[in-house]
């Protein structure tokens, strides 16, 4: 049963899932008041604990303190509530790149009790207009660099009507920020329940429409509680650096929610390229990363020209598979394990993930606390251990798909969320990602993990990247087709090619090698960095 609502706008828990198509919740370890806002945790609570003088957040050249983080999200809450009309429930775009404008933004629309809807900079009119629709959103705050998409798309739009501009460079330059300049640094943070719905992340996934998940006050806390307290172990001493935006709930939690609910701090990055995240790791002494393995790659080779990332006790790969050779490059070259994980935006953050004490290679780990996982066949069974099968989930979060019940039925099954990922786990217990069910490669009857391929060409001195895919082949039905990016001086010819296809002989089973090479000067990816392969296959 849901708690009570604060919610004067019920279009939210309105458009929720019936409840027979919920997964199961797991809430054991989870206990919080029936009226939480979590926005009034990670800033006013935060001072109110002591932390006030502790930095909150660095970037644009500032930092700030937790106290002038609370002061600065209470004024914007009073523009938002009296001059904007935002009443709880309300659904509320942001426009930004990562920064501290942001991270206020969102806080301050979440304490005053509106639904967030976080977007992605690099997202066109007609993308956004998508959105607005989906969420029928009335209010736009937008970074004002970004503003061209965001008024082109109010123009077309039947529900946006108001587009809001503020300075992402936080030098207070837009309607918004002078508005705030002249309201009160308290605000009565809006009542809300936990129950309620606090952000919608959406995700597009292969279909190209936007999906909206719901995720409640009290789930941007569990994320916390849970990932973040039990594997990550944070403490106030902590600075937060990666490179995932704040618009995908992964960059979210990593880059806000966890810093901010344990008296940390983060470090937040427009342009998140592996030289400006090195930076400022060496200069602010960062502790804890989140990136991609592509990322990782190009610190090693800054550590090998001098770069000092000693400060660094936590990096968390994200975003695409971890190749073992990368866990092995970091560890040797470090001597601190990396932490892989998998998480999705259905399920708001990581639930499984390796921890410092059983980290291993080629291996995402085992469930976070309060989390159950087992892998199945396609009827629900439980599969052998060893053998490959669907990743099913339950625990303290789980798939709501705003007004959407073909998709949620999809992705819940008998109570557990299926996230679209084939895995196998092992004796002792342990998951062991093989490839995104989509990805599996069925070639002459044999199943071919496209990540296993790509592990093993990433081994090879000559590779600096690749992708593989299934390609459709008369005589097998598909074959193994690699996508390879080459380091320098490397010849893209048949020796080559050959070189590759042996190596791989000679470190996987023979039958998975790559009948086919194409070699590149890149690949296509997200602003992310998680490799496009979709892309690949429709070019194929």
């Amino acid at each position: 049963m849901l708690g009570p609502s604060g919610h004067i706008d019920t279009f939210t828990r309105d458009n929720l899932p019936p409840h027979g198509q919920w997964p199961e919740f797991h809430l054991d370890g989870f206990t919080y008041p029936e009226w939480l806002n979590c926005g009034y945790e990670l800033t006013d609570a935060m001072v109110a604990r002591g932390f006030g003088d502790h930095t909150a957040l660095i970037g644009n050249g500032r930092i700030r303190t937790y106290k002038e983080l609370t002061d600065w999200t209470n004024r914007i809450a009073h523009v938002l509530v009296e001059d904007y009309g935002v009443k709880p429930g309300n659904r509320v775009l942001i426009r930004s790149a990562n920064n501290p404008a942001m991270v206020a933004v969102w806080l301050a629309a979440t304490k005053a009790g509106a639904v967030v809807v976080n977007t992605m900079p690099m997202l066109r009119a007609v993308e956004l207009g998508k959105i607005a629709d989906k969420a029928q959103i009335s209010l736009a705050l937008c970074d004002t660099r970004l503003m061209d998409e965001m008024v082109a798309c109010a123009k077309e739009n039947r529900f946006l009507n108001k587009v809001v501009g503020f300075d992402g460079t936080a030098n207070h330059d837009a309607e918004l920020d002078r508005l705030a300049l002249s309201k009160p640094v308290r605000f009565e943070t809006v009542k809300t329940g936990r129950d309620d719905v606090a952000l919608l992340g959406f995700t597009s996934g292969t279909t190209g429409k936007p999906k909206a998940t719901m995720h409640f006050h009290r789930d941007m806390l569990i994320i916390a509680d849970g990932y973040a307290k039990e594997v990550l172990g944070v403490t106030p001493d902590d600075v937060f650096i990666g490179s995932p935006p704040l618009a995908f709930t992964f960059g979210l939690g990593g880059l806000a929610v966890f810093p901010l609910r344990f008296g940390a701090a983060a470090a937040l990055l427009e342009q998140a390229t592996p030289a400006n995240m090195v930076e400022i790791i060496q200069n602010h002494k960062a502790t804890v990363c989140f990136t991609a393995p592509t990322a990782y790659r190009a610190m090693l080779a800054a550590m090998e020209e001098g770069a000092d990332l000693s400060s660094l006790r936590a990096a968390v790969s994200a975003g695409e598979t971890l190749p073992g050779p990368v866990y092995d490059q970091w560890m040797e070259k470090t001597g601190k394990p990396m932490l892989d994980g998998i998480g999705a935006t259905e399920m708001l953050h990581i639930f499984i993930s390796n921890r410092f004490e059983s980290s291993k290679a080629a291996c995402t780990g085992l469930p976070v606390s309060g989390y159950q996982a087992r892998i199945v066949d396609d009827e629900m069974n439980e599969v052998p251990r060893g053998e490959v099968g669907r990743l099913a989930v339950r625990g303290p979060t789980g798939c709501r798909y705003l007004s959407d019940p073909e998709q949620q039925q999809k992705y819940v099954r008998d109570g557990w969320n299926l996230t679209g990922d084939s895995f196998t786990q092992d004796e002792d217990g342990f998951f062991h990602f093989a490839a995104r069910s989509d990805d599996m490669i069925i070639s002459a009857g044999y199943n071919i993990a496209g990540p296993e391929v790509e592990a093993a060409l990433l081994g090879h001195a000559d590779v600096a990247e690749c992708a593989v895919i299934g390609v459709p082949d008369e005589a097998r039905g598909q074959i193994v087709q690699a996508h390879v990016v080459l380091n320098a001086d490397v010849a893209a010819d048949e020796v080559t090619t050959k070189r590759l296809q042996d190596h791989v002989k000679a470190v996987i089973a023979p039958y998975k090698y790559p009948r086919s090479i194409i070699f590149t000067d890149a690949l296509p990816k997200t602003q992310t960095g998680k490799i496009q392969r979709f892309r690949l296959r429709d070019s194929a």
